[in-house]
């Protein structure tokens, strides 16, 4: 597997960091630029909702689907879809805005701490894209003729408490790891019950592949939470990321094809490990590479159910995720 070519804008991000800091007034209390009255580009705003993730979130949102047994509605999935990618960036914003003091010293070109936009704008659209996530998850069910689909409301709004706990409490909690995988089992789950066939009910297949998902999201963000310290610390919590890989091995009999996505998600994992191996270990690389991998989980997952075709759409949102990450930064 080719390595992607991360376009993290070390330079001309950090220069233009250095210029804010050096021009502007700042409150580092705040992490707001005094004066700094400009509107946010777009490209900012991409980089806030680290935007070349999201096709992880759509592949969650088809194996939440199909594991719960319901029917693909176009229209339907493409409101679900959007209202986890909205859960997902604000969830993102919010990152950055209660991070906004670690980032000055740690990571003075994130946009907060460079002044391309101030503490509060970012707070409020955060938060905002978070009500907007549950708001569409609740139009689900008129959307279809059908009324509001209550469980998977409440599920919605459990997703956002999560994202937000880990938001606020994350840099210095050894819990993280796993709250932050529970942030995308709150996907499967607020999905799932929105396309159940029966309420109030998910399906053994969907909490198997919750739970499978949540032990590749705890060894990835375990990697994530050393990305700024030059090296790992122990490996024993990436055993988790081969969850997926047995489950596909002992579904193989059943459904052959699951073997072919097994292998492409064996080789990203390898890919990721090596590159932690390497002396320095490249740890941005490897967190990139391992979040792309999640669209591989869902693949496995689906052709687990005989839905082969949608895991071939789940390799390709993987294929993208890698794309997207070469203009915008996905950590």
């Amino acid at each position: 597997m080719t390595q992607p070519r991360l376009v993290d804008e070390d330079d001309q991000v950090t220069r233009r960091a250095s210029v804010a800091r050096n021009t502007a007034p700042h409150d580092a209390t705040r992490g707001d630029v005094v004066g700094a009255e400009r509107g946010p580009t777009l490209r900012t705003l991409l980089r806030l909702g680290r935007i070349s993730n999201l096709p992880t979130v759509w592949t969650n949102c088809l194996a939440a689907l199909a594991l719960a047994g319901g029917s693909f509605e176009p229209q339907s999935f493409v409101v679900a879809a959007l209202a986890m990618s909205f859960a997902y960036t604000g969830g993102m914003f919010l990152n950055d805005a209660f991070d906004r003091e670690i980032d000055a010293r740690e990571r003075p070109e994130r946009p907060i701490p460079s002044g391309e936009i101030s503490a509060g704008p970012v707070f409020a659209l955060g938060f905002g894209q978070l009500s907007l996530g549950v708001l569409l998850v609740a139009a689900l069910g008129p959307l279809t003729g059908g009324p509001l689909n209550l469980p998977a409301v409440v599920a919605a709004l459990v997703l956002c408490g999560v994202i937000v706990l880990y938001d606020v409490h994350h840099k210095q909690n050894p819990l993280s790891p796993l709250v932050m995988g529970l942030c995308r089992v709150g996907v499967y789950a607020t999905v799932g019950l929105a396309f159940a066939p029966r309420p109030l009910e998910l399906p053994w297949p969907l909490l198997v592949g919750a739970l499978l998902l949540l032990g590749h999201l705890i060894g990835l963000t375990y990697v994530a939470k050393q990305e700024n310290l030059g090296s790992v610390k122990g490996f024993w919590p990436l055993v988790l990321l081969a969850g997926p890989v047995l489950f596909g091995i002992s579904r193989s009999g059943d459904e052959l094809a699951v073997l072919g996505f097994v292998v492409l998600l064996v080789g990203l994992e390898l890919w990721a490990l090596s590159l932690l191996r390497r002396v320095p270990p490249r740890i941005p690389q490897a967190v990139i590479t391992l979040i792309a991998g999640i669209s591989l989980v869902d693949a496995v997952l689906l052709a687990s159910v005989g839905q082969w075709a949608l895991g071939a759409l789940a390799v390709g949102g993987c294929g993208l995720t890698l794309g997207l990450q070469r203009w915008v930064r996905g950590t």
